[in-house]
């Protein structure tokens, strides 16, 4: 019985090691390389959210590129014809489109964008393409990514991104389409 007792704790002593030094890897994982550079935050975006179908995505990295409060503002008609918004967290998109992103696949791409800057704040008029798998040669949506960032000495911030999708009635102008 001794010895079971004695097994039983080393285990046990080896198991919560094990999973704090796991929770400490988790936590200290630095993503600051992925937002050094505007470009690297937007590049960063589109890729954390892209992947094959059964690809889970790096929703801790998702997390890392938003500012505490910021906002995902997706924006289309309503079924009464108006057009409409929904605010979401990081967090409420995480549970309202991640399992779809993983079970549908999802490959979004920039394909043009606009840059305005003044000082630490950036405005970026990001036009994409959507695709099911990354082999996909004809998208099945369009659409442009109004994000405003903030640089704050250190690091870039996704403050909000603000998207709607391209619609026969409501075409993408040229003029945010590829050079």
């Amino acid at each position: 019985m001794k010895h079971y007792l004695l097994l039983f704790i080393f285990i046990s002593s080896t198991l919560l090691s094990f999973q704090s030094y796991a929770q400490n890897s988790i936590d200290t994982l630095d993503y600051s390389e992925n937002v050094s550079t505007l470009d690297k935050t937007i590049n960063t975006l589109y890729q954390v959210i892209s992947g094959e179908k059964g690809e889970a995505r790096n929703w801790p990295l998702f997390k890392h590129l938003f500012k505490p409060n910021a906002k995902l503002i997706p924006s289309g008609k309503r079924n009464d014809s108006i057009y409409g918004v929904r605010y979401l967290s990081p967090d409420d998109y995480i549970n309202t489109s991640g399992q779809w992103l993983v079970d549908n696949g999802f490959f979004e791409k920039e394909i043009h964008r606009k840059k305005e800057q003044f000082g630490n704040i950036t405005h970026i008029f990001s036009t994409y393409e959507a695709y099911k798998s990354d082999s996909d040669e004809t998208p099945f949506m369009r659409g442009i990514n109004s994000i405003q960032l903030l640089f704050d000495g250190t690091r870039w911030w996704i403050i909000n991104i603000y998207w709607t999708q391209e619609t026969p009635e409501n075409p993408i102008p040229n003029t945010y389409l590829r050079n």
